[in-house]
């Protein structure tokens, strides 16, 4: 498979919402006392915004006719002057998605890598991202990846 990674566009929109429903079910049917199912996360006029702002990019991993086949959401993080934390700039992965009609074709692996090299052409101090357990598959991934927790949330359901 012909596979690039590039900036999102607005002409991306559509297909973005459509992968935004993809992550949001899956959550949904992990965690259905959280996740509303079937919603998008962002409207087609907040991606307008987040996709033109510069410490929030997106990049789409897309085939020869240019058509994505999945997104990494990004967001600029660093606390400064904190009495705590060191003043490192952190790249989030808000949101990585693969259409469910192409996993298996290292479009994932497309993705992540191309926030690597971001993040290191960006002067980046580490890449973070937040997992959900009940997501299976996304853990695998990015244990396979390289990640390794860095803290861990825990819940008690009353």
């Amino acid at each position: 498979m012909n596979l690039s990674v590039r900036k999102a566009r607005e002409e991306d929109i559509p297909k973005i919402l459509d992968l935004l429903v993809q992550v949001d079910m899956v959550h949904h049917l992990g965690r259905p006392d959280i996740f509303k199912g079937p919603a998008t996360k962002y409207s087609e006029e907040e991606l307008k915004k987040i996709i033109k702002t510069e410490a929030t990019p997106v990049f789409v991993c897309v085939d020869k006719r240019d058509i994505p086949l999945g997104h990494a959401f990004c967001i600029h993080k660093q606390v400064v002057g904190d009495s705590v934390l060191t003043d490192i700039k952190t790249l989030y992965i808000d949101d990585i998605c693969v259409d469910s009609a192409a996993r298996g074709n290292h479009i994932g692996k497309a993705l992540y890598d191309h926030v690597i090299g971001y993040a290191r052409e960006n002067g980046f101090y580490n890449v973070t991202l937040n997992v959900w357990t009940c997501n299976a598959a996304a853990l695998g991934f990015y244990e396979a990846m390289g990640l390794s927790p860095q803290k861990i949330c825990m819940e008690k359901i009353l």
